[in-house]
Protein backbone atom coordinates (compact mmCIF):
# COMPACT_ATOMS: atom_id res chain seq x y z
CA UNK A 1 0.00 0.00 0.00
CA UNK A 2 1.34 3.16 -1.01
CA UNK A 3 0.93 7.29 -0.56
CA UNK A 4 2.47 10.28 -1.82
CA UNK A 5 5.29 9.54 1.04
CA UNK A 6 6.62 5.96 0.04
CA UNK A 7 5.86 3.02 1.38
CA UNK A 8 2.26 3.04 3.79
CA UNK A 9 2.91 0.36 6.47
CA UNK A 10 5.47 1.63 8.96
CA UNK A 11 6.18 -2.77 9.31
CA UNK A 12 6.05 -5.80 7.32
CA UNK A 13 3.20 -7.67 8.16
CA UNK A 14 3.16 -11.62 7.79
CA UNK A 15 0.07 -14.02 8.15
CA UNK A 16 1.12 -14.42 11.85
CA UNK A 17 1.11 -10.61 12.77
CA UNK A 18 -2.39 -10.55 11.87
CA UNK A 19 -3.34 -12.51 15.44
CA UNK A 20 -2.28 -9.22 16.73
CA UNK A 21 -4.92 -6.80 15.89
CA UNK A 22 -2.94 -4.21 17.32
CA UNK A 23 0.11 -4.91 15.73
CA UNK A 24 -1.47 -4.55 12.37
CA UNK A 25 -3.44 -0.90 13.81
CA UNK A 26 0.24 0.25 14.47
CA UNK A 27 1.29 -0.67 11.18
CA UNK A 28 -1.60 0.96 9.04
CA UNK A 29 -2.53 4.04 11.30
CA UNK A 30 0.47 5.19 11.94
CA UNK A 31 1.96 4.84 8.53
CA UNK A 32 6.07 5.11 7.67
CA UNK A 33 5.69 8.69 6.31
CA UNK A 34 4.50 9.99 9.67
CA UNK A 35 7.51 12.23 10.76
CA UNK A 36 8.97 11.05 14.07
CA UNK A 37 8.24 13.30 17.28
CA UNK A 38 10.55 16.30 17.85
CA UNK A 39 10.00 17.10 21.30
CA UNK A 40 9.63 14.01 23.86
CA UNK A 41 7.84 16.63 26.47
CA UNK A 42 5.31 17.12 24.06
CA UNK A 43 4.44 13.31 23.62
CA UNK A 44 4.10 13.15 27.20
CA UNK A 45 1.25 15.88 27.13
CA UNK A 46 -0.60 13.78 23.78
CA UNK A 47 -1.25 10.86 26.36
CA UNK A 48 -3.23 13.08 28.59
CA UNK A 49 -4.86 14.67 25.53
CA UNK A 50 -5.60 11.47 24.50
CA UNK A 51 -7.40 10.00 27.10
CA UNK A 52 -9.22 13.37 27.34
CA UNK A 53 -10.73 12.86 23.71
CA UNK A 54 -11.34 9.32 24.79
CA UNK A 55 -13.96 10.24 27.32
CA UNK A 56 -15.56 12.86 24.67
CA UNK A 57 -15.67 10.68 21.53
CA UNK A 58 -17.39 7.37 23.58
CA UNK A 59 -18.94 9.18 26.39
CA UNK A 60 -20.14 10.22 29.27
CA UNK A 61 -22.05 6.96 29.87
CA UNK A 62 -19.32 4.27 29.10
CA UNK A 63 -17.33 5.92 31.89
CA UNK A 64 -19.47 7.02 34.60
CA UNK A 65 -22.67 6.03 33.97
CA UNK A 66 -23.99 2.34 34.63
CA UNK A 67 -20.47 1.24 33.92
CA UNK A 68 -19.33 0.28 30.28
CA UNK A 69 -22.10 0.13 27.90
CA UNK A 70 -21.06 -1.10 24.92
CA UNK A 71 -24.17 -0.14 22.67
CA UNK A 72 -23.77 3.36 23.82
CA UNK A 73 -19.93 2.96 22.86
CA UNK A 74 -20.68 1.65 19.31
CA UNK A 75 -23.11 4.45 18.77
CA UNK A 76 -21.22 7.62 19.72
CA UNK A 77 -17.48 5.98 18.26
CA UNK A 78 -20.16 6.17 14.86
CA UNK A 79 -21.12 9.83 15.64
CA UNK A 80 -17.77 10.79 16.35
CA UNK A 81 -16.93 9.35 12.86
CA UNK A 82 -18.92 11.18 11.29
CA UNK A 83 -18.16 14.83 12.93
CA UNK A 84 -14.26 13.99 11.79
CA UNK A 85 -15.04 13.13 8.17
CA UNK A 86 -16.75 16.97 7.92
CA UNK A 87 -14.77 18.53 10.28
CA UNK A 88 -11.29 17.58 10.00
CA UNK A 89 -11.28 18.62 6.12
CA UNK A 90 -12.86 21.86 7.12
CA UNK A 91 -10.58 23.06 9.51
CA UNK A 92 -8.01 22.24 7.46
CA UNK A 93 -9.81 24.27 5.06
CA UNK A 94 -9.57 27.21 6.90
CA UNK A 95 -5.79 26.63 7.86
CA UNK A 96 -5.04 26.59 4.09
CA UNK A 97 -6.64 29.58 3.75
CA UNK A 98 -4.58 31.37 5.89
CA UNK A 99 -1.66 29.44 4.82
CA UNK A 100 -2.01 31.16 1.23
CA UNK A 101 -1.03 34.19 2.58
CA UNK A 102 2.39 32.74 3.20
CA UNK A 103 3.34 30.38 0.23
CA UNK A 104 1.76 28.02 -2.61
CA UNK A 105 -1.02 25.68 -0.70
CA UNK A 106 -0.40 23.40 -4.00
CA UNK A 107 3.00 21.76 -2.63
CA UNK A 108 0.77 20.73 0.01
CA UNK A 109 -1.28 18.40 -2.22
CA UNK A 110 0.36 14.78 -1.36
CA UNK A 111 1.08 14.82 2.30
CA UNK A 112 -3.28 16.50 2.54
CA UNK A 113 -4.20 13.33 0.70
CA UNK A 114 -2.43 10.95 2.60
CA UNK A 115 -4.11 12.26 5.12
CA UNK A 116 -7.56 12.30 3.76
CA UNK A 117 -6.76 8.34 3.07
CA UNK A 118 -5.84 7.85 6.58
CA UNK A 119 -8.94 9.47 7.97
CA UNK A 120 -11.46 7.71 5.33
CA UNK A 121 -9.58 4.29 6.37
CA UNK A 122 -10.10 4.76 9.63
CA UNK A 123 -13.58 6.08 9.67
CA UNK A 124 -14.58 2.71 7.44
CA UNK A 125 -12.70 0.75 9.68
CA UNK A 126 -14.83 2.48 12.52
CA UNK A 127 -18.27 1.99 10.71
CA UNK A 128 -17.05 -1.54 9.24
CA UNK A 129 -16.84 -2.40 13.05
CA UNK A 130 -20.42 -0.92 14.46
CA UNK A 131 -22.07 -2.79 10.70
CA UNK A 132 -20.30 -6.50 12.37
CA UNK A 133 -21.53 -6.14 15.65
CA UNK A 134 -24.95 -5.40 13.96
CA UNK A 135 -25.43 -7.74 11.95
CA UNK A 136 -24.41 -10.58 14.71
CA UNK A 137 -27.88 -9.64 16.10
CA UNK A 138 -29.71 -10.74 12.57
CA UNK A 139 -28.61 -14.50 12.26
CA UNK A 140 -28.32 -17.39 14.17
CA UNK A 141 -25.95 -18.49 16.62
CA UNK A 142 -23.50 -19.59 14.80
CA UNK A 143 -22.95 -16.81 12.20
CA UNK A 144 -23.37 -14.59 15.42
CA UNK A 145 -20.06 -16.25 17.46
CA UNK A 146 -18.51 -15.94 13.85
CA UNK A 147 -19.53 -12.34 13.61
CA UNK A 148 -18.81 -11.43 16.89
CA UNK A 149 -15.09 -12.92 16.57
CA UNK A 150 -14.85 -10.63 13.91
CA UNK A 151 -15.71 -7.95 15.61
CA UNK A 152 -13.96 -8.05 18.38
CA UNK A 153 -10.95 -7.99 16.39
CA UNK A 154 -11.72 -5.47 14.80
CA UNK A 155 -12.77 -3.21 17.68
CA UNK A 156 -9.51 -3.84 19.37
CA UNK A 157 -7.55 -3.25 15.98
CA UNK A 158 -9.90 0.42 16.13
CA UNK A 159 -9.20 1.06 19.23
CA UNK A 160 -5.51 0.97 19.25
CA UNK A 161 -5.46 2.63 15.63
CA UNK A 162 -7.52 5.53 17.55
CA UNK A 163 -4.52 6.17 20.01
CA UNK A 164 -2.09 6.12 17.36
CA UNK A 165 -4.36 8.26 15.74
CA UNK A 166 -4.43 10.92 18.57
CA UNK A 167 -1.04 11.47 18.79
CA UNK A 168 -0.49 12.43 15.18
CA UNK A 169 -4.39 13.20 13.87
CA UNK A 170 -4.58 11.74 11.02
CA UNK A 171 -0.71 12.20 9.71
CA UNK A 172 -1.62 15.83 9.41
CA UNK A 173 1.56 16.75 11.44
CA UNK A 174 3.25 15.59 8.09
CA UNK A 175 1.54 18.96 6.94
CA UNK A 176 2.01 21.05 9.87
CA UNK A 177 3.37 20.12 13.25
CA UNK A 178 0.50 22.69 14.59
CA UNK A 179 -2.63 20.61 13.12
CA UNK A 180 -2.96 17.64 15.44
CA UNK A 181 -3.51 19.89 18.27
CA UNK A 182 -5.76 22.05 16.79
CA UNK A 183 -7.75 19.15 15.08
CA UNK A 184 -8.19 17.62 18.58
CA UNK A 185 -9.59 20.73 20.27
CA UNK A 186 -12.24 21.36 17.42
CA UNK A 187 -13.16 17.86 17.35
CA UNK A 188 -13.72 17.39 21.05
CA UNK A 189 -15.49 20.52 21.48
CA UNK A 190 -17.68 19.96 18.73
CA UNK A 191 -18.34 16.19 20.65
CA UNK A 192 -19.59 18.12 23.76
CA UNK A 193 -21.78 21.06 21.96
CA UNK A 194 -24.79 19.11 21.47
CA UNK A 195 -24.77 18.06 25.47
CA UNK A 196 -24.30 21.69 26.18
CA UNK A 197 -26.79 23.03 23.61
CA UNK A 198 -29.47 20.54 24.83
CA UNK A 199 -28.85 20.52 28.56
CA UNK A 200 -28.45 16.28 28.34
CA UNK A 201 -26.54 15.30 31.62
CA UNK A 202 -26.78 11.87 31.17
CA UNK A 203 -28.51 11.44 34.35
CA UNK A 204 -26.06 12.86 36.50
CA UNK A 205 -25.83 15.97 38.52
CA UNK A 206 -25.34 19.43 37.77
CA UNK A 207 -22.17 19.82 39.55
CA UNK A 208 -20.83 15.92 37.55
CA UNK A 209 -22.69 16.37 34.10
CA UNK A 210 -21.00 19.88 33.48
CA UNK A 211 -17.51 18.08 34.90
CA UNK A 212 -17.76 15.37 32.65
CA UNK A 213 -19.04 17.16 29.25
CA UNK A 214 -16.56 19.96 30.20
CA UNK A 215 -14.08 18.09 31.38
CA UNK A 216 -12.79 16.62 27.85
CA UNK A 217 -13.02 19.50 25.90
CA UNK A 218 -10.91 21.86 28.13
CA UNK A 219 -8.09 19.46 29.08
CA UNK A 220 -7.80 18.95 25.61
CA UNK A 221 -7.68 22.38 24.44
CA UNK A 222 -5.18 23.39 27.18
CA UNK A 223 -2.88 20.58 26.36
CA UNK A 224 -3.46 21.51 23.14
CA UNK A 225 -2.01 25.42 23.94
CA UNK A 226 0.38 24.05 25.56
CA UNK A 227 1.64 22.08 23.03
CA UNK A 228 1.17 24.90 20.00
CA UNK A 229 3.45 26.95 22.70
CA UNK A 230 6.54 24.81 23.26
CA UNK A 231 6.34 24.32 19.51
CA UNK A 232 6.43 27.95 18.94
CA UNK A 233 8.84 28.52 21.76
CA UNK A 234 11.06 25.84 21.42
CA UNK A 235 10.85 24.48 17.73
CA UNK A 236 10.04 28.24 15.81
CA UNK A 237 6.41 26.41 14.66
CA UNK A 238 3.62 28.42 14.25
CA UNK A 239 0.46 27.74 13.65
CA UNK A 240 -0.06 30.46 11.05
CA UNK A 241 2.89 30.30 9.48
CA UNK A 242 3.25 28.38 5.98
CA UNK A 243 4.49 24.81 6.30
CA UNK A 244 6.62 26.21 3.90
CA UNK A 245 8.08 28.57 5.83
CA UNK A 246 8.67 26.84 9.01
CA UNK A 247 12.15 25.63 10.17
CA UNK A 248 13.15 22.06 9.19
CA UNK A 249 12.56 19.79 12.49
CA UNK A 250 14.67 16.88 13.66
CA UNK A 251 13.73 14.05 15.74
CA UNK A 252 15.31 14.46 18.96
CA UNK A 253 18.97 12.81 19.72
CA UNK A 254 19.61 9.77 21.14
CA UNK A 255 20.34 10.22 25.30
CA UNK A 256 23.82 9.34 24.86
CA UNK A 257 25.31 10.99 21.75
CA UNK A 258 28.63 9.09 20.19
CA UNK A 259 31.73 10.62 20.73
CA UNK A 260 33.08 12.53 17.86
CA UNK A 261 37.47 12.07 17.36
CA UNK A 262 39.16 14.65 15.89
CA UNK A 263 39.54 12.85 12.53
CA UNK A 264 35.79 13.20 12.09
CA UNK A 265 34.64 9.52 13.17
CA UNK A 266 33.38 7.82 16.57
CA UNK A 267 36.34 6.49 18.14
CA UNK A 268 35.24 3.06 18.20
CA UNK A 269 33.27 3.34 14.89
CA UNK A 270 30.46 5.78 13.82
CA UNK A 271 27.87 3.57 11.92
CA UNK A 272 26.09 7.17 11.30
CA UNK A 273 29.06 8.99 9.16
CA UNK A 274 29.82 6.62 6.11
CA UNK A 275 33.23 8.93 5.33
CA UNK A 276 34.48 7.76 9.09
CA UNK A 277 37.36 5.17 8.52
CA UNK A 278 36.32 3.83 11.41
CA UNK A 279 32.75 3.18 10.80
CA UNK A 280 31.38 0.19 9.52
Amino acid sequence: MNSGQGSWLSERLTARAFLKPHRVARAVFHPAWIPDAVDPSVERLKRVRIIAGAVAALGVYTFVEGGFAFDEMLDNAATASAVLFFITPLTVGVMLFVWRRGGSVRQLKNPLVSALKLLLLFIASVLGTVLVFRLGDAFGILAKLVLSLVGLWMAVFVIAGAVKLTGNFFGTAVVHRGLPPLLATVTTWLMALPDLITGDLHGLSLTMGIFFILGAPVTVTAIALLELHRLRQRHGVRLAAHPAMLPRLAPPSPPYAPRVSPYGGHRNGNPYNPRSPYGT
